[in-house]
């Protein structure tokens, strides 16, 4: 959309540089592209948004440049003399005719005689070519001269060229044609709305006229269109036909009825002061008014929302700018009826965005967002997002698998038999039975993941699982994840590789389960290391498995081992646990202790960790394992392990002498109840 500074002098008293100008419109929501000085004025391009089809228009902008600069609105209106009452000879100069009035809510014909046709005056016709028109006549100038500064297409016939004294809005017919006005013949279909005479179509509707009916240097009378079309039947008709024109731009984005009346009646006086001649004839069909919307605003909502305080004064000033009738209803609000060119307000929060922009995004604070934490439960949905995301963040991919599998990969993948729910009339044998379990399904993705070249898979699932339990179907919801395959890094020392194993995924649940809150977890029941029992407050909830080697050589799975586990969420939001306890950082210094020892192979790391902080007390704040080791310095049966045990007293800083005490019982308790060796 191009407008320019002295054209917008016509309606503002505007006092600033074009250069500031632009500045204060692109801050207010009107982008201006570029700003070019031409022949003594500056042409301003500008990004309008689909939502306002006011700015389309020069009254428009010039609206807008009003409320920033808090000047007044002039617009040109017609002179009371071209409000004309048509008398009975004079209505049956012309009858209107419109077949569906959701096609055209309204049409507006004035008729305009003794007209003389002839080039349009120097100010006119450059004012057209700075916004970029060429300039063709006065008659069609002064259609396109308005067509810009209201933003209503106009459209003028030469009335001799007519059939009869009718105008027809309606559809074409199958197969019916037009000659535009650009030399070309259409083709029309039932889809495209027309301005026909008693005959033939003589314009597609809010697109382009008709060859046979433009005006000419030969026109002595005309019929000036002034309308309201479907945006939409525009916009499809456009589209068909490959054409592209002002007017369609305009109509498919919205024009209100008010500003087609003020735009024709403005047309007629300038046709009368330009080219002469005399209106005989003003009328139309259709709706006749519109009832306005109205909209409460509530300050302290606009306050909450902007962060700033504006005053009630100048909220009134700048809706009242931007051409809203505002009046106070109580204390803090306010009842503003929307202008019929403001298609696209119709909440109170438009209304805020208003003020806002006027206002000055720039005079709006910047500050952070108030943090009000509050611990609510976790619905199950929340649960399902969150654990998603804690393993994605340890570098898990989800995957997504069908339910229905078939009865081989069970058979291979050793699943307990006897609870699945087949399939009466399965659609084939790949959907042969509801999977009782997700591990062979993810086993069925690891294989065919090494199939395309992958060396590492990292694989996690989340979806229902379905069994026979006392001959009753049953679901469940489950979690299962599955890594194979070998990591690689290159360091500083040189390649390290990495093998996925048990403890690869044993590590990935504690984590799981500590972010969740769960306490008391172990994994129990090792057996020749190829399954454990995943156990929350002694429950069996799941259970870790190494893929034997008959399911590997069945899924065609070599040299690779495959890690698994699954897990019942429905059991494990039991002993969930989101209620988070801060405490402060540490003020006083700890003092670390490290035991290496020796035990036998048999005992679970896990219950050596129990008993050493039972036996340590309160001032034991951290125990961890950090070297675990077997080879030939140690014996065949036996484990090596160094734990790292951090004690802290809260209130003090830790002297030796307190120490002794409470890691003596620790050291008693590795000897006594494991038979250790301390190393």
């Amino acid at each position: 959309m191009k407008v320019t500074y002295n054209w917008l002098k016509d309606f503002v008293n505007i006092k600033m540089l074009p250069e500031q100008l632009a500045h204060k419109l692109t801050m207010a929501g009107l982008e201006v592209t570029s700003l070019e000085k031409k022949e003594g004025d500056f042409i301003f391009e500008i990004e309008i948004t689909s939502n306002r089809p006011d700015w389309l228009s020069l009254i428009g902008v010039a609206r807008e440049v009003a409320a920033i600069t808090n000047s007044k609105l002039k617009i040109k209106k017609a002179k009371p003399q071209l409000k004309i009452k048509n008398s009975q000879k004079e209505s049956n100069l012309l009858r209107i005719d419109i077949e569906n009035k959701k096609d055209c809510p309204l049409y507006t014909a004035k008729i305009i005689k003794e007209v003389k046709v002839g080039p349009s005056p120097e100010w006119l016709s450059k004012r057209l070519e700075l916004v970029g028109c060429r300039s063709i006549n006065n008659i069609v100038d002064i259609t396109n001269y308005l067509l810009f500064e209201y933003g209503e297409p106009l459209h003028a016939f030469d009335l001799d060229k007519l059939e009869g004294a009718t105008i027809v809005v309606r559809r074409a017919k199958d197969e019916e044609k037009i000659i535009t006005i650009d030399g070309q013949e259409r083709m029309l279909s039932g889809d495209i709305l027309v301005i026909a005479d008693q005959e033939k179509p003589v314009a597609i509707a809010g697109i382009m006229g008709a060859k046979d009916t433009e005006v000419a240097v030969s026109t002595k009378n005309i019929l000036l269109e002034a309308a309201i079309f479907n945006p939409v039947l525009i916009r499809r008709g456009r589209q068909k036909l490959g054409l592209q024109t002002d007017s369609s731009y305009r109509f498919e984005r919205g024009v209100d009825a008010q500003t087609a009346q003020a735009a024709s009646l403005r047309a007629a006086q300038l046709i009368r002061e330009i080219a002469g001649g005399t209106l005989v004839l003003a009328k139309s069909a259709g709706l006749t008014a519109v009832k306005a919307k109205t909209v409460n605003l509530d300050f302290r909502r606009g306050e909450k929302i902007l962060g700033v305080k504006i005053t009630a004064a100048r909220i009134k000033k700048i809706l009242s700018g931007l051409g809203f009738k505002v009046k106070a209803q109580g204390k803090n609000k306010l009842a503003t009826e929307v202008p019929a060119h403001r298609q696209d307000v119709s909440r109170d929060i438009d209304l805020i965005e208003e003020v806002s922009r006027i206002f000055g995004y720039e005079n709006i604070p910047t500050t952070l967002p108030a943090a009000r934490p509050k611990i609510i439960p976790c619905a199950k949905r929340d649960l399902v997002s969150l654990i998603k995301n804690i393993l994605t963040g340890l570098g898990l991919n989800e995957v997504i698998t069908y339910s229905l599998i078939d009865q081989n990969l069970l058979e291979i993948s050793r699943e307990k038999r006897g609870t699945e729910i087949e399939i009466l009339n399965p659609l084939s044998r790949e959907q042969e039975v509801l999977r009782p379990a997700l591990i062979p399904s993810l086993a069925r993705c690891i294989a065919y993941n090494f199939n395309q070249k992958q060396d590492y898979v990292n694989i996690f699932e989340i979806s229902h699982t379905f069994s026979l339990a006392d001959n009753q179907p049953r679901e469940e919801l489950s979690l299962g994840i599955a890594i194979s395959g070998t990591r690689s890094w290159l360091l500083g020392q040189g390649l390290i590789k990495d093998e996925a194993g048990f403890l690869h995924l044993k590590g990935a649940l504690e984590v799981l389960f500590a972010r969740l809150g769960v306490k008391e977890s172990s994994f129990g029941g090792l057996k020749n290391n190829c399954a454990a029992a995943i156990l929350v407050n002694q429950q069996e909830i799941g259970r870790i498995i190494k893929l034997g080697k008959q399911t590997l050589e069945a899924l065609d799975i070599k040299n690779k081992e495959v890690v698994a586990a699954e897990l019942s969420l429905d059991k494990l939001f039991s002993f969930v646990d989101r209620q988070k306890k801060l405490h402060p950082l540490p003020v006083y210094p700890g003092i670390e202790r490290d035991i290496s020892l020796l035990v036998r192979e048999d005992i679970l790391a896990a219950d050596i960790l129990k008993a050493m902080r039972q036996a340590a007390g309160q001032l034991l704040e951290e125990i961890k394992i950090t070297d675990y080791y077997k080879g030939k310095q140690i014996p065949s049966g036996f484990k090596g392990m160094t734990v790292s045990c951090l004690y802290r007293a809260p209130d003090h800083t830790l002297t030796f002498a307190e120490l002794y005490p409470v890691h003596e019982p620790v050291l008693a308790v590795l000897k006594d109840k494991f038979s250790a060796q301390i190393r």
